[in-house]
């Protein structure tokens, strides 16, 4: 078995995944809610049009049926900032960074024993 911290923690993220998301969200609509909040936790939040532009991800029909998804199961908010009422903003919601708590314990877990 590998002591490596970061493969114990990709064996446990599974397992969470699995449990939390389950069938919910496919690994596109995962990666898109990473990228969501990461860029909310740096305090530039992506727009809807910024995310529909991830070409890399999917095309931007692909990437609108994903945060309708996210949207829909509760994982993102849309926010408008001031009086702009067209520009929507991603959010993750308190369900989402519940998650990611739960993955930054496994994370704490893994490298802990990774040092043993």
């Amino acid at each position: 078995m590998s002591k490596n911290p970061y493969i114990q923690f990709l064996k446990l993220s599974q397992t969470l995944t699995y449990k939390e998301i389950g069938h919910e969200l496919d690994t596109t609509a995962i990666k898109l809610l990473e990228m969501i909040t990461i860029s909310y936790s740096k305090e530039e939040s992506l727009t809807v049009s910024d995310a529909m532009s991830l070409e890399f991800m999917g095309s931007p029909a692909t990437m609108h049926r994903k945060i309708d998804v996210l949207r829909k199961q509760g994982w993102i908010d849309l926010l408008h900032v001031g009086d702009d009422r067209r520009t929507k903003y991603l959010a993750p919601t308190k369900k989402a960074m519940k998650y990611f708590e739960s993955l930054s314990k496994l994370m704490e877990k893994a490298w802990s024993k990774g040092q043993s």
